[in-house]
């Protein structure tokens, strides 16, 4: 009799032994599938159901051993629900990616100088992203206070998360420009011809399409202050641009320059009355701090870089140069 007892108890020892075997095993075990795989976890699921799925999509050869783990270790059972980059690495590394809710992130880039129509047609092209703009009342929709939302999403890399809706980011977008905005007004020059905030924002629109040159921002922005103090028309050539809209073609035209509208600053005196783009911080920082300057003209020398100029007469040798003597 006792020599059964201890047989059954080496046994059960051994089978303790080989289960354990088998659960260390199955810890280290790797998820058979690419990486950068997307798996979405649906809200409820169980664990059984995980472990079925990647059963059936043979990246596991079988829950049981996981299944085992999970009544062990209950944490395992905690799955939250999402879209998962699942990788190479072990089952369990991967059931504890879901159990933080570690989620893929994917991104949306607001580029400086863009206009409103750009950002919103990229934005409804994102994929995972829940694609509920009324873009009838987007202004309402985003800001709740603003009757154009040009110029007022700021230019930077947004990420989001699976079914986040493009309403959302957008709005991040809003909020950080209204910061960055109220942050460079209240450190604006005492003299500045400007009003309001909302001017600064057009203005720095108008800087930011004028030059891609960081360092010109400011001496651009001189020049547009100069010719507000002096009752001078703008005279920018994006501002027209703007006001053609869809129709322009990418060659401006005299009688582009000769044709009303708000946006054409050959036409009209003083700033246009909406942004005409998404003005980065430079711009706007540019846009309430001109330098002392006399400039009043500049002229694009066809390398990125403008020629600067004080006297029309001035300005009208640097266009012979640079614009008629190509």
């Amino acid at each position: 009799m006792i020599k059964v007892i201890i047989s059954v108890l080496l046994l059960a020892l051994l089978c303790c032994g080989i289960g354990y075997q088998q659960l260390q095993s199955a810890l280290k075990m790797p998820l058979k599938v690419e990486n950068s795989t997307l798996f979405k976890v649906e809200r409820g699921t169980g664990f059984n159901q995980l472990c079925q799925a990647w059963q059936t999509n043979h990246w596991v050869d079988s829950c049981f051993k996981f299944q085992v783990l999970a009544k062990l270790d209950p944490t395992l059972t905690d799955l939250k629900a999402g879209l998962y980059e699942l990788n190479s690495r072990s089952v369990v590394d991967n059931i504890r990616l879901i159990n933080r809710g570690a989620e893929v992130s994917f991104s949306f880039t607001i580029i400086e100088g863009q206009p409103l129509r750009d950002v919103v047609a990229n934005i409804q092209k994102q994929a995972y992203l829940t694609q509920d703009l009324d873009t009838e009342n987007l202004a309402t929709q985003i800001s709740n206070t603003q009757e154009n939302l040009e110029g007022w999403l700021f230019p930077d890399t947004y990420h989001y998360h699976s079914e986040d809706s493009a309403s959302s980011i957008l709005k991040r977008a809003y909020s950080k420009m209204q910061q960055e905005l109220d942050a460079a007004w209240q450190n604006r020059a005492q003299d500045l011809v400007l009003n309001s905030p909302y001017e600064a924002l057009i203005l720095a629109s108008i800087i930011e399409k004028e030059t891609g040159l960081a360092s010109e921002r400011p001496m651009i922005s001189a020049v547009f202050t100069n010719r507000l103090k002096s009752n001078m028309r703008l005279q920018t050539d994006p501002t027209v641009i703007y006001g053609i809209g869809a129709d322009f073609d990418g060659d401006i035209k005299r009688k582009d320059l000769t044709t009303y509208t708000p946006y054409n600053t050959y036409k009209i005196k003083g700033l246009p009355p909406t942004p005409i783009a998404m003005p980065s911080r430079a711009a706007l920082l540019a846009a309430v701090n001109p330098p002392e300057s006399e400039y009043i003209y500049f002229v694009s020398k066809g390398d990125g870089s403008h020629q600067f100029s004080k006297t029309l007469q001035e300005h009208n040798r640097a266009v012979q140069q640079y614009q008629l003597n190509k």
